[in-house]
Formats: C-alpha cells, structure tokens, sequence
C-alpha cells in the first residue's frame, strides 16, 4: 500500500488488504454516528388562522426551534381561498417576525400551488463566556 506518493523514492507498506478495508469502514461508520440530521417540522396554517390557534402554533414552533430543528411552515389554500393570497403572506411574514429572535428566514412565503411556503432554521446559540 501506497504511504507517501509523492515523497522521493515513494513510501510504501506491506500490510493486509481486508484489515484495512474493515478499518476504514469502520472509520466511515464513526464520522456517519457523529454527523448531525437536520429535522424539518413543519406547520400548517389556514388564510383565515385565528389567534389563539396562531399563538398555539408558534409556541410549538419555539419548542421545535430549541430543539435544533428547522421549520417549514406553510398556508394551505382550499377551494376559493386562493383569493386570499394576501393573508396568507401576511400570516407567514407576521410568523417569521414573531420568530425573529429565535430563528432566520431561509426563504420567504412563496406560492408553490395551493400551498404558500416560507422556511426557517434556528439561530446559532452564542456560547457564554
């Protein structure tokens, strides 16, 4: 096995093909165990979302923003209620800035069919020191 490629005369090693096969599966599964999955829940909302409804759904959001996860919330429009498009964005920009210090924008509300989309992932925490 090849050590050194560029190294004048080149290193080399005599070792076994199938102990460093398993090492380096080994190695591959370790750095696969330590990466971090990033988890996206998600929040529906009608054009027509009271408060209280509203105010349960960002709570939630909060919790889930703590938790290191992103959030993909979205308006659903059924039927005629297309027409509301502009409550819809109004909703989620209002959304988005209750969750100012908790979260950034990724994207903005986006119309994406009958569904207006606007992702958001959590702000990094700051060490004390």
């Amino acid at each position: 096995m090849e050590i050194s490629p560029n190294a004048e005369p080149p290193v080399c090693r005599i070792t076994d093909y199938q102990k460093f096969l398993y090492q380096q599966k080994k190695r591959e599964k370790e750095l696969k165990a330590k990466a971090t999955k990033v988890v996206v829940k998600e929040i529906r909302f009608g054009p027509q979302t009271d408060d209280h409804d509203y105010n349960f759904k960002l709570k939630h959001a909060i919790e889930f923003l703590n938790d290191g996860s992103k959030i993909k919330a979205y308006v659903f429009f059924k039927g005629r209620s297309i027409l509301f498009k502009e409550q819809g964005e109004v909703l989620l920009l209002r959304f988005a800035n209750d969750l100012e210090e908790y979260a950034k924008v990724d994207q903005l509300p986006q119309l994406e069919g009958k569904r207006m989309i606007i992702q958001l992932s959590p702000k990094k925490k700051e060490s004390k020191k």
